[in-house]
């Protein structure tokens, strides 16, 4: 009987490595004990722990960190993986970690039990870029602003407090709040019961009115020490690139760096400066950078790090 039902199962889920080039296959979903062992399983003990696997849909779901379309799991250093493999035409096997989890990415003829070596090969690396993107989503949930009166969000490096006043001729950052060496408040022309959708929206037209502004003086400061002409500055909204250059001399920053410290600013500001004279990323081109922020490598780190706001 028990013969019987390995044979069904072999004959539902099969065990063709290559098999899942297309939907995910359950019997790659296996318990992690199998590791062990570098040889490869035979048919009849993969759909052995595929019964087992079938019979268990919790062991899966309890995974550490899990990919949404885990098709394989596997035990690094005690913590559980359970990862998406895909097949592609390429000559090895790849590894990304992103926000959704690992990630590999196989030739269709390489068998699955040396997919998990190789898993297993990288797996100090692995753990590390689980545990950075994980705790840089944390991070990313704890930036995200509750728009109402009294919220606060970054700018120019300081904590700014939104209170909203009608009796404001319009938005702007309280003048004698600023002398008296209190907080920064940025006073906004709405009711006090305004939806946060327009509070949001009324501190992002007012950002991005300093922005531009901003921009143009720290562009005008350090153009002529790098002999540089910029033409034309358009803002962008770009939610992973900070800021790009042109050949015909137009620069484009993004306006979500005003909640940055002005020295990361002129960081990016001189990067795409920079641009007009080297369009790469070449010895040159950092060394040109280097004659106007001798420790740009420190900001680019901080712009690297720190977490702004989410919009």
């Amino acid at each position: 009987m028990a013969r019987r039902l390995v044979q069904l199962t072999l004959d539902l889920f099969g065990a063709d490595p290559a098999a899942s080039a297309g939907n995910p296959n359950p019997a790659d979903i296996v318990p992690p004990a199998i590791y062990a062992s570098k040889m490869p399983l035979s048919q009849e003990e993969q759909a052995h722990h595929a019964i087992k696997k079938v019979a268990n849909d919790a062991f899966l779901v309890s995974a550490p960190f899990r990919h949404p379309r885990a098709t394989r799991e596997i035990l690094l250093d005690g913590k559980l993986v359970a990862y998406e493999v895909k097949r592609r035409k390429r000559r090895t096997i790849g590894f990304s970690v992103g926000g959704e989890g690992l990630a590999v990415s196989a030739p269709k003829w390489v068998p699955l039990y040396e997919i998990d070596q190789a898993v297993l090969g990288k797996s100090g690396w692995i753990l590390s870029k689980l545990h950075e993107t994980r705790e840089r989503h944390r991070r990313l949930e704890s930036a995200r602003i509750d728009w109402k009166d009294g919220t606060r969000f970054p700018y120019l490096g300081e904590w700014v407090r939104v209170a909203l006043d009608m009796q404001q001729p319009h938005t702007a950052l309280d003048a004698q709040a600023q002398s008296a060496g209190c907080s920064p408040v940025l006073r906004v022309k709405l009711p006090g019961d305004a939806a946060p959708e327009k509070i949001q929206q009324a501190v992002k037209a007012w950002l991005m009115q300093q922005a531009r502004a901003f921009f143009a003086v720290r562009l005008e400061h350090f153009s002529p020490q790098l002999n540089v002409q910029w033409r034309k500055l358009g803002l962008s909204s770009a939610a992973t690139r900070w800021g790009s250059a042109s050949a015909s001399g137009a620069i484009r920053l993004n306006w979500r760096l005003m909640h940055f410290s002005p020295a990361v600013i002129d960081y990016v500001v001189v990067h795409e400066l920079s641009h007009l004279r080297y369009m790469d990323h070449s010895p040159r081109f950092w060394a040109t950078v280097q004659t106007v922020l001798p420790d740009h490598v420190v900001l680019r780190r901080q712009l690297k790090e720190e977490v702004v706001p989410r919009w």
